[in-house]
């Protein structure tokens, strides 16, 4: 079973991308993924205590 993903019908290397599709992905989220990450990080501690607990009393 192992190099079929559709039995019969499509193989592993059927389904695979190729090369340069996965070099642009790969060169895409190195790219974004620490924006994002510095991002979140800065927001954490621009709003860090800003809020409080919801109290009803």
């Amino acid at each position: 079973m192992f190099p079929d993903i559709v039995l019969g019908r499509l193989s592993i290397w059927d389904a695979a991308s190729s090369t340069e599709s996965l070099l642009f992905t790969f060169w895409g989220t190195v790219i974004t993924l620490p924006m994002i990450l510095g991002y979140t990080f800065f927001i954490y501690r621009v709003f860090r205590g800003k809020a409080t607990d919801l109290s009803y009393e």
